[in-house]
């Protein structure tokens, strides 16, 4: 999508607000593994683990983002818990997921897709912020006005045919 880098999506940090109503809206438990692709500067699974008691796994390609990240995730002593890796979401192995969240473009959901329908185990949840996930049917979604923007949040429920 960009000359030169295999991104598939933009940066664009979820609001805080949005991040925890994504957990939320999850159910995600304590010791369960959330894995967030596309991870920016870790907020998600920083507050996965330390709000909710989860385990965390952050990828993403830009080197300065997960610098960051790693920085945030050892200054708050969450080294145990959460793991950030820098690299292709693709490359990465999902077979371990309790929750996957996403924040990508609805093009880029759908090129993520056959990953999630390939290594999901059976009852993962999938959530999106503002983008669906085409060709997959959402268990429930949450719109809802915040400031100056509407969010959308689609929670899906992986169940192999």
């Amino acid at each position: 999508m960009f000359a030169g880098s295999p991104s598939i999506a933009p940066y664009v940090a979820s609001p805080m607000s949005v991040v925890r109503k994504m957990l939320e809206y999850a159910d995600l438990r304590p010791g369960e593994t959330l894995y967030d692709l596309g991870s920016g500067d870790g907020r998600i699974v920083i507050m996965a683990a330390q709000e909710f008691g989860a385990r965390g796994v952050g990828v993403d390609l830009n080197p300065r983002l997960v610098k960051e990240a790693r920085a945030k995730v050892e200054a708050l002593g969450l080294s145990d818990r959460v793991r950030i890796i820098h690299g292709n979401l693709f490359d990465v192995d999902l077979s371990s997921a309790d929750v996957v969240t996403m924040y990508l473009t609805t093009g880029a959901n759908n090129k993520v897709r056959p990953k999630l329908e390939r290594e999901l185990r059976s009852g993962a949840r999938v959530v999106t912020h503002d983008f669906s996930i085409p060709k997959w049917s959402y268990a429930k979604n949450l719109k809802f006005r915040e400031n100056y923007r509407t969010h959308t949040i689609y929670l899906y429920r992986w169940q192999p045919e």
